[in-house]
């Protein structure tokens, strides 16, 4: 079976890495994968949080949030015209950016698939959230000011039915914040198919710079802010991928949680995540 570009709509492409595609007319580079519904349902179960890339999601509190400050200290900056500051992130997880810059917002809503996440987020941390599919949920006629997609955009079977709604419950001058992969990087070119960000089916699509802001185009936005931006990662995370993930050296992983060295944080910038601010006009 054929499958079109989201960007162009083109259906010819070639091979650019096992189970990955690239469009001969715009470069955009996607999975060939044909996931059901159910299917990316049961992907982002709990396991996912807790034995699958992150290994503990909630043990990493602290070094995401570090990392969704900053993201939200660049993104209120360009948030300030806004009046009633409405905000909703798509793909919340456990609510840990919502938790962050609710008290900026008059409300500040979050939606996922994950219902293991929808619980943490609306029990133990009293946020407002739901669990179900942007697509299908019906928002009214409910305008929001700000939508934000923190590494999620990539995990999206049809990112741009997502931005075709957004853009259809924002007034003009809406903002929409996107962090996500850079394919064309340096690093990504570098490490071809094994840059850490290819993974399939979890990721289905591969931006860059160009191909992404001119997926927005398409749907009405600007790009205003477009930079590399590097995170801060927990050792325990970076042990665990690296050791204990597919049993790699799973003791060499319970020596270091022993002795405590897996709750340092650090910082890391490879130069190829892109944090994207996108007005609509």
């Amino acid at each position: 079976m054929t499958i079109p570009c989201i960007i162009c709509q083109s259906s010819l492409t070639k091979p650019l890495y096992p189970g990955i595609l690239k469009c001969l007319n715009c470069s955009h580079v996607f999975s060939n994968s044909q996931l059901s519904e159910e299917q990316l349902y049961e992907i982002y179960s709990k396991k996912y949080f807790f034995s699958g890339e992150y290994g503990d999601y909630t043990a990493n509190k602290a070094a995401l949030q570090i990392n969704f400050r900053h993201h939200f200290n660049i993104l209120k900056k360009f948030a300030q015209p806004l009046r009633h500051r409405h905000l909703l992130e798509i793909g919340c997880a456990y609510g840990f950016f919502l938790d962050v810059a609710k008290k900026y917002f008059d409300t500040a809503q979050g939606i996922d698939i994950a219902n293991s996440g929808i619980i943490y987020a609306r029990e133990q941390l009293g946020l407002d959230v739901i669990n179900g599919n942007f697509l299908k949920y019906d928002f009214s006629g409910h305008k929001f000011d700000v939508v934000c997609m923190w590494d999620t955009i990539e995990h999206l079977r049809e990112p741009h039915l997502y931005l075709e709604k957004i853009n259809n419950h924002m007034e003009n001058g809406a903002l929409i914040a996107i962090t996500t992969g850079d394919i064309e990087s340096f690093n990504a070119r570098m490490r071809r198919d094994r840059w850490r960000l290819i993974h399939p089916p979890t990721h289905l699509h591969y931006f860059s710079r160009r191909t992404l802001a001119r997926l927005l185009d398409n749907y009405g936005f600007e790009i205003i802010y477009n930079r590399y931006c590097g995170f801060y990662r927990s050792i325990d995370n970076i042990a665990y991928r690296t050791l204990a993930l597919n049993k790699r050296n799973p003791s060499a992983y319970s020596l270091l949680r022993k002795y405590g060295l897996t709750k340092i944080n650090f910082y890391l910038n490879l130069f190829d995540i892109m944090y994207i601010i996108a007005r609509k006009h």
